[in-house]
């Protein structure tokens, strides 16, 4: 992984230039590496089988299941998530977290498959993963112990998994998650908070909300008549985040400041800083009711998506 010069402004920090997640290899290779540095190679194996699992899952290819339909929650944002969470998991344990590898590596196998719910079954063929918004955590839980013999698991720990995927459900208060102990609660904070700050820390976060907008849609949320609505909730939306990550995920940034620290130099919280800097920018589209919002948001060519929509 290239370093950092801990002499550069948090400004200047890009974090993709660490990883492409766009580049699956990549993202195995940078996440085993990290897993090996606290953990021996042979405990990787459940991660090393499930990983070409996700990626035929997401491309149509895995038995009974069409590829994917959704274009936030997508195969790149599951990498995102993956890498997020061997970050963290590093992180935790520089910091002096006792977890086992096993807990590490159910935790990776969790994060790829932590969104499956948005896949349809083959013969599901009215309209787009997108319509189980509301449900897809419990239909992911699911998804991994239904497969369980698929993906190499016994039973038992395929629903060790499948609780931790629960873990990344918003709107279940944390304190009524079916965690089996304060260790595999742990667990299940790293991957929620990996879930939040991988997508939220994206370079593109913001173009990408258009995609967001479009699968809100399809799902029946109330509240998103026009695109812009999905910028002016977001900035609401960062204020639970924030609560979240600061209450019972509040070791995240712990964990992330002790990786970036130890395996980059940079004695910060590059994920939390990167967020705050889109948060920033939405606030600055807000704020400008004369300008079409789409003019600021360069780095995906929203007009493109919307005309392909359209079409």
């Amino acid at each position: 992984m290239p370093k950092i010069d801990a002499t550069e402004s948090d400004p200047a920090i890009d974090l993709a230039s660490l990883l492409d997640h766009r580049k699956p290899r990549d993202v195995i290779t940078a996440v085993q590496a990290l897993f090996r540095s606290s953990f021996p190679k042979r405990d990787f194996a459940p991660v090393t089988a499930a990983f070409p699992l996700v990626a035929q899952l997401f491309e149509g290819t895995f038995t009974r299941y069409r590829a994917c339909n959704t274009e936030y929650h997508d195969y790149v944002h599951s990498l995102e998530v993956f890498s997020t969470c061997a970050r963290l998991i590093d992180g935790a344990m520089l910091s002096g977290a006792l977890l086992s590898a096993i807990d590490a590596a159910d935790l990776l196998v969790a994060a790829l498959v932590h969104d499956s719910g948005y896949i349809q079954e083959e013969g599901d063929l009215v309209g787009t993963g997108a319509k189980y918004t509301g449900t897809h955590v419990a239909r992911s839980a699911a998804f991994i112990e239904r497969q369980a013999a698929d993906f190499g698991l016994a039973p038992d720990r395929a629903a060790r998994i499948a609780r931790l995927v629960l873990g990344t459900e918003l709107s279940t208060p944390w304190d009524a998650l079916p965690f089996a102990d304060d260790v595999e609660r742990l667990a299940g904070s790293i991957l929620a908070a990996a879930d939040l700050l991988g997508q939220m820390s994206d370079r593109a976060y913001l173009e990408k909300l258009l995609f967001l907008y479009y699968e809100f849609r399809e799902a029946g949320f109330d509240g998103y008549a026009t695109a812009f609505d999905i910028l002016r909730k977001t900035a609401g939306f960062y204020a639970s985040v924030q609560a979240r990550l600061d209450g019972p995920l509040g070791a995240a940034s712990v964990f992330s400041q002790a990786h970036f620290g130890a395996r980059h130099g940079v004695d910060r919280d590059l994920f939390r800083a990167a967020i705050e800097r889109q948060m920033s920018y939405l606030d600055s589209i807000l704020a400008d009711d004369k300008l079409n919002f789409r003019r600021k948001l360069k780095r995906l060519d929203l007009e493109a998506v919307e005309r392909r929509r359209a079409g």
